[in-house]
């Protein structure tokens, strides 16, 4: 199988991102970015993110998560901790987050640390879901092998029926991390190739530096 996409190409010319309109505060900018995309450009998923971690076999892995909550510390989102995700997250809490938002051309990559959010912060999310995905983080033992799909569905029906009328727990195995931080790249798409980037690398301080980056 072979497809020629060479003569794939798009011009990029919606907007600009200079120094002058650069906050010193990268979560400022994010925050204006986010709610720009999430008002205009109804075609994206604004809180869908790519999360990269090491995993256990020392291969960097992808995959798509729901950003929930962003604040001046970090970006939080929910997971099964014994996940595979999970598990490389705590032998290497060293991670990088990407949007990509097509329909403004814009791309922000994050690295920074992740944690575990308090319990009770994970509590309070998991009451907020509707009672399917409450169930649902209790029926996948996510990333586990399973022999076909109606094992996990018969474990459904059952747990339907044994937290018929009654509250459902949080599972232990189920929370939140808060990513922080420590470099935010901002990509702005422009004609010719010649994309903005502008980085924030945060210093000992506290402060942020700022540089413009050649694209």
């Amino acid at each position: 199988m072979e497809k020629d996409l060479s003569d794939y190409r798009k011009s990029y010319e919606k907007h600009e991102l200079l120094l002058k309109d650069v906050p010193e505060n990268p979560m400022e900018l994010f925050q204006k970015w986010f709610y720009e995309v999430d008002k205009f450009f109804v075609e994206d998923e604004t809180n869908a993110m790519t999360i990269s971690t090491i995993g256990l076999d020392g291969y960097p892995k992808n995959r798509v998560v729901l950003l929930k909550r962003f604040t001046f510390e970090g970006f939080i989102f929910y997971t099964n901790y014994n996940s595979e995700k999970g598990k490389a997250i705590a032998k290497n809490p060293n991670v990088c987050l990407s949007f990509f938002w097509h329909g403004a051309e814009r791309q922000v990559i994050i690295k920074g640390t992740t944690e575990k959010i308090a319990k009770n912060l994970s509590d309070g999310y998991f009451e907020s879901r509707p009672r399917g995905s409450q169930l649902g983080a209790i029926v996948s033992n996510q990333s586990d092998v399973i022999k076909n799909r109606d094992v996990i569905e018969k474990k459904l029906l059952k747990l339907e029926k044994e937290f018929e009328g009654k509250e459902i727990p949080r599972p232990s195995s189920w929370g939140g991390y808060i990513v922080k931080p420590f470099e935010i790249e901002f990509w702005q798409g422009r004609p010719n190739r010649l994309h903005d980037r502008i980085r924030f690398i945060l210093q000992q301080d506290y402060n942020w530096k700022i540089d413009r980056l050649s694209p």
